[in-house]
């Protein structure tokens, strides 16, 4: 089993910044690829971005995230990290931290454990 705690979410003017965490733990979750997700009201969960591994540099992003958010990894904290820069009003969504034994994947499906989720909202 791996137990995923997502915290960082808030309420920020478009243009500003969030750092979202991850904090896993169980077993085994060193060895799983890490992702984050988003979904907004009334919309289907939507890939964000996503790491291979907690130690590799291989990352993944959404082309709309791409160029302002940035996937990073502490192994000695068991964090996973999301930096949202430039943040849009579209950005608004819950976030969710996920964990696949599959690898590094854009598909929903491929994850196995997911956190509670964190409320990001951007004001225009």
């Amino acid at each position: 089993q791996v137990q995923l705690a997502e915290t960082g979410g808030g309420l920020v003017q478009a243009g500003g910044s969030l750092r979202l965490s991850c904090v896993a733990s169980g077993r085994t979750f060193m060895s799983y690829a890490m992702g984050w997700f988003r979904q907004a009201p009334g919309k289907e969960r939507e890939f964000v971005a996503a790491a291979v591994s907690w130690t590799g540099p291989s990352t993944y992003y959404a082309d709309s995230v791409k160029g302002r958010f940035t996937l990073s990894r502490d192994s000695t904290k068991n964090t996973v990290y999301l930096q949202m820069n430039s943040l849009k009003p579209e950005d608004t969504a819950v976030y969710f931290c996920a964990a696949s034994d599959r690898g590094a994947s854009g598909r929903s499906n491929d994850y196995d454990y997911w956190g509670q989720g964190t409320q990001v909202t951007v004001s225009s």
